[in-house]
């Protein structure tokens, strides 16, 4: 029964990890676009 509940905890664990991960990689995306550097287009 320990090991039930152990990998019961284990996998909401990596759950709760795994939303952490993807809420920081889109705010990453998100900052990266925002900051993105312009390059100028040398139009004459």
């Amino acid at each position: 029964m320990k090991k039930l509940i152990l990998i019961a905890l284990a996998a909401a664990a990596a759950v709760v990890a795994k939303k952490q991960f993807d809420k920081s990689n889109a705010e990453r995306a998100q900052w990266a676009e925002a900051t993105d550097t312009v390059t100028p287009s040398h139009k004459a």
